[in-house]
Order: C-alpha cells, then sequence, then structure tokens
C-alpha cells in the first residue's frame, strides 16, 4: 500500500476522488510546423490542465516539490470544489477532442489515451449521483486527513520547513486544517439524513486514531515536531514567536477540533452508523461496488469475476505452498504448517532494531543485482523508515512515499513493527520488493523523474498499474537473488496468496454480504497470516472497498503480456527492455498497457 503522492489525493484526502496531479513546468512553446500543431496543441492543453490542477489541488503541488501554493491545504469537501473538478474534467475533454488524434505521432497518441481516460474516470467520480455515496463519508480510519495531515505536518513530510515563511504557511494550514474537520462533521450530518452511512467498525476505529493523538500534550503531537528543531534558515530572533504560534494553533484551534469530530462520532453518528461492513449492506452500495471495481482494476469486471479469478488463484497458490511443506519436511498438513509459521517463535523479529537492520541488509542485496534488469535507476533514494506510533496499530504491514523529482526528499519505505511478535520474518524479503525496490520506489520514482512525459504521466496513475506492478516487482524474487530459503519463499507464496484471497474476501464483503469474522477466517484458513496482519487486512478492505482487487488483476496483466512477449520476440526479448516499455510512459490503465506492449512486439518483429 502506498503513501504516495500518487494517490494522497485519492485515498487519504476524500472517499471521493481528487484528480491526479501534474508537474510544475514552462509552457511549451507552440510548434511552428503545421504537422507539429496537434502536437503542440495537446502538450498547451496538458500544461494547462497540470497549472488548474495545482491550483485546485495545493497539497499535490507540495508532494511535487511546488511550494507556490504551499499556504493553502485546498477548499475540499466543498460543494465548490467538486464543481470546479467536475468543470474542469469537462472543459479539458472537450478542449481534447478538439485535437485530431489522427494527427498525432505514437508517443502523443499514447498521451492523449491516458489523458482521456483519466479525465473520463476523474468526471465519473464527482457526478452528484457518486458524491451521494462518496463525499458524506468523507473519511475513516484508513482514509482520510486526520492520519494523513499529522504525517505531513510534522516535518518528516513533503511540506518544507527552511525558513520562516515556510512556518507560517504550516501555521496557515493548520488553521484551514480544523476548517476541514468541521467540514467533515457537516458532510457526515448530510450522509445521516440521506441514510448513506460508514460502519459502525470503521467509526469506532476512528474513535481510537483520535484518541490516540488527543491522549498527548500539544507539545508532544506529530504537529509541534517542526518547532523542535529549527532549520540554520530560521533566525533565532524568531523562533520564539514561531514556537508560540505554533501551539496556539495546535491548542486552540485543531485539537478542539478533533474534540468536536471525537464526541460528534461518538454520540451522534455511532449510534446510527451501519452494523453490516459490506456496502451491499448500504443504501446504493452495489452502485457504488460495481464503479469501484472498474476504477481499481481498469477493466469492466464483475463482482462475480473478481471472485471466481481470486477462487482460482488461491487454489493454485495452495499447491505451491504446499509443495515448500513438503520441501521443509513438514509433517503436518498445510493448515497445521499456517499456524506453524504464524506461531513458531523462531519467525518473530527479534526487535524493532533488529528488523530495522534486517530491512537493511535486503536493500544492500537488492542493489547488487538490480542493474542486471533494470536500464534505468531512480535518481532518487530510497529511505527505510519505521510508521510512526500514532498510526502503527491500523497501517498496513509496509507502504511506500514517494520522493520528490530532483531527490531533494527521499522515497520512503516504511516497515510496521507493531505488536511486534506478530510480525514474520518469512515475508520481510517480499514486502521490500514490492513497496521499495524495484516495486513503488521504481515504478513511481522513474515516471516522476522522466521530464519528457507530460505531468499527468508522470504524477498520475491508477490503482492497478500502481499496485499491480508493485507485485508483479515480487515475482522478481528469483532473478534478484532473493527467497533462497524455503521460508522466505513460503513469504512470498503467502504476499502473494494476500493478494488472491483479496480477490474472494474484497467481492465476499461487499457483494456477498461476508461478516467481518467470516473473512479473517477464510484468511486465516488459506495463509500463515498472523491473527493481526489479518485483521488489519480485513479492516482495510471494509474501509476502502475495491482498492485491493487491483494489485492482482494488474499483476496477472504484466505477468501475461510478459509471457506473450517472450513467445513472440523468442531470443530476442530483453527483459531490461520490457521493464523499461512497462515503466517508462508512467502509469497506465491496463488496455493501454496492452495496446503498448503489442505494438512494441510488433515493432520488435519488424525489425
Amino acid at each position: 500500500m502506498t503513501l504516495k503522492a500518487l494517490l494522497l489525493a485519492a485515498t487519504l484526502l476524500s472517499a471521493a476522488a481528487v484528480p491526479a496531479a501534474a508537474q510544475n513546468t514552462a509552457a511549451p512553446a507552440a510548434a511552428a510546423p503545421a504537422r507539429n500543431e496537434a502536437g503542440a496543441r495537446l502538450r498547451q492543453l496538458f500544461h494547462e490542465s497540470d497549472e488548474a490542477n495545482l491550483r485546485r489541488n495545493p497539497i499535490s503541488a507540495l508532494f511535487r516539490g511546488d511550494f507556490r501554493y504551499a499556504d493553502r491545504l485546498g477548499d475540499y469537501m466543498s460543494d465548490a470544489y467538486y464543481a470546479a473538478e467536475r468543470e474542469a474534467a469537462e472543459q479539458e475533454l472537450a478542449a481534447l477532442h478538439r485535437i485530431d488524434r489522427n494527427r498525432l505521432n505514437a508517443t502523443d497518441r499514447l498521451a492523449y489515451d491516458v489523458f482521456e481516460y483519466q479525465r473520463r474516470e476523474d468526471l465519473a467520480d464527482v457526478q452528484p449521483q457518486m458524491l451521494a455515496l462518496t463525499a458524506v463519508r468523507p473519511l475513516n480510519h484508513f482514509s482520510g486527513f486526520h492520519t494523513f495531515y499529522p504525517v505531513l505536518a510534522s516535518g518528516r513530510s513533503a511540506a518544507p520547513f527552511r525558513n520562516v515563511q515556510d512556518y507560517n504557511n504550516n501555521v496557515s494550514r493548520h488553521r484551514q486544517y480544523a476548517v476541514l474537520i468541521d467540514r467533515a462533521i457537516g458532510r457526515f450530518r448530510q450522509g445521516l439524513a440521506s441514510g448513506v452511512v460508514e460502519t459502525k467498525l470503521t467509526i469506532r476505529n476512528v474513535i481510537d486514531q483520535l484518541d490516540t493523538q488527543l491522549r498527548d500534550a500539544p507539545e508532544a503531537s506529530p504537529f509541534f515536531g517542526p518547532a523542535q528543531n529549527f532549520p540554520e534558515g530560521v533566525p533565532e530572533a524568531d523562533r520564539a514567536r514561531l514556537r508560540a504560534e505554533l501551539l496556539a494553533v495546535i491548542r486552540d484551534q485543531v485539537f478542539p477540533a478533533y474534540r468536536r469530530l471525537r464526541a460528534f462520532l461518538n454520540d451522534e453518528y455511532l449510534p446510527r452508523a451501519r452494523d453490516g461492513v459490506g456496502l451491499s449492506s448500504m443504501q446504493g452500495g452495489a452502485q457504488l461496488y460495481a464503479r469501484l471495481i472498474e476504477k481499481n482494476t481498469t477493466l469492466p469486471m464483475s463482482a462475480d469475476e473478481v471472485h471466481n479469478l481470486g477462487l482460482s488463484e488461491v487454489a493454485r497458490i495452495r499447491g505451491e505452498m504446499d509443495a515448500i511443506r513438503r520441501q521443509t519436511n513438514f509433517s503436518g498438513t498445510l493448515a497445521q504448517f499456517f499456524e506453524f509459521i504464524r506461531t513458531d517463535r523462531r519467525f518473530e523479529p527479534q526487535s524493532r532494531e533488529w528488523m530495522r537492520e534486517r530491512y537493511y541488509e535486503i536493500g544492500r542485496r537488492v542493489d547488487a543485482r538490480i542493474r542486471e534488469y533494470f536500464s534505468t535507476i531512480p535518481r532518487s533514494r530510497l529511505e527505510i523508515r519505521e510508521v510512526e506510533a500514532f498510526r502503527e496499530r491500523t497501517e498496513a504491514g509496509g507502504s511506500y512515499q514517494d520522493g520528490t523529482p530532483d531527490g531533494s526528499r527521499p522515497g520512503i519505505f516504511y516497515y510496521n513493527a507493531y505488536d511486534l511478535p506478530s510480525r514474520r520474518t518469512s515475508g520481510m524479503e517480499t514486502l521490500y520488493l514490492h513497496e521499495g525496490s524495484p516495486g513503488h520506489h521504481f515504478q513511481i520514482m522513474l515516471a516522476a523523474e522522466n521530464e519528457a512525459l507530460p505531468a499527468f504521466m508522470r504524477f498520475g496513475g491508477n490503482t492497478a498499474f500502481v499496485e499491480g506492478w508493485a507485485l508483479y516487482a515480487e515475482t522478481l524474487w528469483d532473478e534478484l537473488g532473493m527467497e533462497t530459503d524455503p521460508y522466505q519463499r513460503f513469504g512470498g507464496l503467502n504476499d502473494e496468496m494476500l493478494r488472491a484471497m483479496r480477490l474472494v474476501v474484497d467481492s465476499g464483503i461487499h457483494a456477498r454480504n461476508w461478516t467481518r469474522d467470516q473473512a479473517i477466517q477464510y484468511m486465516l484458513d488459506n495463509s500463515g497470516m498472523s491473527r493481526t496482519e489479518v485483521v488489519a487486512e480485513v479492516e482495510r478492505y471494509i474501509a476502502i472497498p475495491g482498492q485491493a482487487l487491483a494489485y492482482k488483476v494488474g499483476q496477472l496483466t504484466i505477468l501475461r503480456l510478459r509471457a506473450e512477449a517472450e513467445r513472440a520476440l523468442g531470443r530476442r526479448f530483453d527483459l531490461r527492455d520490457f521493464h523499461a516499455q512497462v515503466l517508462m510512459t508512467g502509469s497506465l490503465p491496463m488496455p493501454v498497457l496492452e495496446r503498448k506492449i503489442r505494438d512494441w512486439i510488433a515493432e520488435r518483429q519488424r525489425g
């Protein structure tokens, strides 16, 4: 799972999608030759769309290292915001369709297709009938400002703290944050009135998250972090004032807003929240889930197709797991082998420090082999960091936050050490391949650093490609010299099983009325995951329906295209070249990726 800028707006800021961010570049000069006129108009459209999007979504700009709007948080969740997003998508699609696609070169046609796809998706998400199901559920324990923003404000994320102006901008954002918290309460009230409400489970988790943040004094909160260690760019004479202003806005505006949200959720909302955990129990849930399947997979799949694909993959992977059981001479059943992996102390991390050092060592091993299979390596370095204590209980086992294209902020691989005895060492290599290198770090940063791409291809994307690539990266364990120990290989299969089970469980919860306990038991029966891990996963699917479907669908698409290329090209197949074809034009919808790879195969065959 990512915390990267690519998905921040879509999955962390609101239940309704926010259009992808774009780059900060000078407007392209118009091309003089008539044959280039269509391409010049296309690039101008991309630039204008990008600039307008950054103004509407200033947090996206922050994560790109563009600080022109750093004093703003954005007008998220307001009627005006959704109307502006809808109008922008409509106008930009109309402008795109005035450009003759047939007069574009192959690269520009690809960009045309991706832009058209993304803007149609954006437009679908801000239609009134869809907002009636999403905007009125503005946050839950896995998606919301209340967990994202403290990290942003901590001084350890994208928001800059270099000088006095940066600190002033931070205080300005805090004031707007308190407004957004109150706006979220207003949206929840709309949902109560219309009958579209969150689950009791997710709201209880939100209340727990708020309690965790309110438990500390303002001075001990992540918000006060920037005042604990001023940079040289902040004069000594200004520090006392800045410290006092920061403390005042936390104490007098942010924390009171948190208390208002907590009181509302606990006293008014929770009693009227729904007991059923799936969208199947929510008014309009079937319509929303159908939309989320297509949005997350980029394919027109039904819930039944998703469920059956998952069952097929679970059966296949169980067979490979059983082969590992036999290889290790384990005498019990596969279910007993799962319990052995789940409970035997040899698979427990020794300490948080040991866990960190182990990930450092895994990273060094991957770095030693990575250039054999990738022709381009991200310029941005990859940092390994533990998930912060205030959010670790409900976070996934690992996540990634992207760096800046200029390398001034590294990409970050987060690992979760919460409930340390429940973490399994057998999954560490696979987790690093997925979240770090060559998974999310390569896919996101190679696109962001490629200035030849238009902004929406550098920084935008879809979950099927982003997570599909990261899951595909796990399959490179053999090439990269990972998982040589059978237990580490089992860890790889266990993670692949997780993604296959997601197809079954997500569709089971949201289309087949599965209960939380039913979903948990299914995952325990088919994997070596600990109960702590399984509970976090199931509650994630409850909170963000459909997102977890993208991993396996995207991975299977990439694997199928690689096999197709290997068959067609034979000895002329080059894995480094294939990886470049997949990665170097940003995150593509699956149908567009298929067309691109097949065109590349045909070109190689002609050559």
